[in-house]
């Protein structure tokens, strides 16, 4: 059975947000981290967002695409109380991960 994950990443200094979504979060995690040293004209290259903060699992992509829509278009207060929630101390997930 498939797995896919809605997720947010961040930089090191917390300021900006990356949400996406994946059936492999360890590749898509590594992948975010070799943009941000190699390929400086993606997102996540340019800011820096590869230290992971914030997911959910699903096992309908339908659901999880639908998930991820609906964060993107939420302020920023909100994805960010959704992110405290998750992680009060906003830790890096992606060690537990990797």
């Amino acid at each position: 059975m498939k797995e896919y994950y809605v997720y947010i990443t961040t930089n090191f200094q917390k300021t900006v947000l990356y949400i996406g979504i994946t059936n492999n979060l360890p590749r898509r995690l590594d992948q975010h981290f070799q943009e941000s040293k190699n390929n400086k004209k993606s997102f996540t290259g340019k800011y820096n967002c590869f230290h992971l903060v914030y997911y959910e699992k699903f096992e309908n992509p339908s659901e999880a695409i639908l998930r991820e829509k609906t964060i993107k278009k939420w302020r920023r207060e909100k994805k960010l109380r959704l992110i405290q929630e998750f992680n009060p101390d906003w830790e890096f997930l992606e060690k537990d991960i990797l």
